[in-house]
């Protein structure tokens, strides 16, 4: 084995590193989404109150993403990777001991800034990790770790509550942040940045850049992520309140869920790089009609979840493929990571007034319109060149 094929090798356990760590951040960012039952029993807030810990880091993380993208564009990247990772590590943990619901708020915060500054960088960092001919491979690899804890986290973080409660899974998000903190300082190699002549357009560049894809896929984002979150933070308790599952259904159904999701990501993948517009209208009716199944049919909940999860599981990647194809660097992708968070924000917030004033059946109701809007505004965009499909 040659010195250059023990490099390429480092660098591909370099890209490993960064995967597990956007999965990890994406992870913690939806650990309430499985636990708000327990949470607003455990702090003696109602259902919406907890959902606050959905929609403050989201809302951060996308103020997070462009400020860190420039502010910091002078600092190595593996630095500043590290640096988010142990603020992950420290949010996660004193989640687990939050007393009420305002340090709990607090700890989300900070866990919002570490997710939209790690997701900003490490999207950027195939080119600078391996050679050119893999720099495809190993940008889905990284990002393949968003679209997979978007799926996986959830269930993950309800199966381990259920034996351990709600602070156990802080508990082990912490301490998997804090090992992938050693991971990232073995692994990742010096990255001194490279100023990018995306990182300060000009106003010219900047205004035929916004008339472009990137317009059309932001707003998707904002459709789809929003209407996805409006529904799925509150579905634990729809699942308890209106199909009556117990604590053990619900594990099983967001397992399923999940399982689904995954297989979703990789078959959505293969579906994107050929057309992007047509994944994404597929995907979003794969949500929105389960959503109206679950309140207007007599199925039983599994099933229209697991369609739910086939098709949001594909939203991610393939709004990332999107992303990549309009040719953007490291601001467009903090642009996307800011909408798609304040996307995760607006939409749990929007769903917890909506659980707190009505039937919780209700959200499903919403999360069913935003995403029907966003496969018309697709189909409508696909008519003309701004599409970027």
């Amino acid at each position: 084995m040659t010195m250059t094929d023990v490099q390429v090798r480092a660098r591909w356990l370099a890209v490993t590193s960064v995967a597990i760590g956007t999965f990890t951040i994406v992870t913690s960012e939806m650990l309430p989404v499985g636990l708000l039952t327990s949470i607003a029993g455990d702090l003696g807030i109602s259902a919406g109150t907890a959902g606050l810990a959905m929609s403050a880091p989201g809302l951060v993380a996308a103020v997070a993403a462009p400020v860190l993208a420039v502010g910091a564009r002078r600092v190595d990247r593996r630095l500043i990777l590290m640096g988010l990772m142990a603020l992950l590590a420290v949010a996660n943990l004193a989640g687990a001991i939050a007393p009420d619901a305002t340090v709990l708020l607090a700890a989300r915060v900070l866990t919002g800034v570490s997710i939209g500054g790690f997701w900003a960088f490490a999207a950027g960092l195939g080119p600078r990790l391996v050679p050119e001919r893999s720099v495809g491979r190993a940008t889905s690899i990284i990002l393949g770790g968003v679209s997979v804890a978007s799926v996986l986290g959830v269930p993950a973080a309800t199966f381990v509550s259920s034996f351990a409660g709600w602070r156990s899974a802080f508990v082990a998000t912490g301490v998997l942040a804090l090992a992938l903190l050693a991971v990232l300082a073995a692994t990742l190699p010096p990255l001194k940045p490279s100023l990018e002549p995306e990182s300060s357009p000009t106003p010219e560049k900047r205004s035929s850049w916004f008339s472009g894809p990137l317009r059309v896929i932001l707003v998707l984002t904002a459709l789809t992520v929003a209407g996805h979150f409006a529904a799925y933070t509150y579905v634990r308790p729809f699942l308890e309140q209106v199909a009556h599952a117990g604590p053990a259904l619900v594990s099983t159904a967001l397992l399923l869920y999940g399982a689904a999701g995954v297989a979703g990501n990789f078959v959505a993948g293969a579906q994107a790089a050929r057309n992007p517009r047509a994944t994404l209208i597929v995907r979003v009716l794969l949500m929105a009609v389960p959503m109206i199944a679950l309140v207007t049919t007599g199925l039983p909940a599994l099933i229209p979840l697991v369609v739910w999860g086939f098709g949001y599981g594909g939203v991610g990647v393939t709004l990332q493929l999107w992303i990549m194809r309009s040719g953007g660097g490291e601001l467009s992708t903090a642009l996307f990571v800011c909408s798609f968070n304040l996307s995760i924000a607006l939409g749990s917030f929007a769903g917890g007034r909506i659980a707190d004033a009505l039937p919780v059946s209700a959200v499903m109701w919403a999360g069913a319109a935003l995403t029907l809007l966003s496969a018309a505004v697709a189909g409508i965009a696909g008519r003309s060149r701004t599409s970027g499909s």
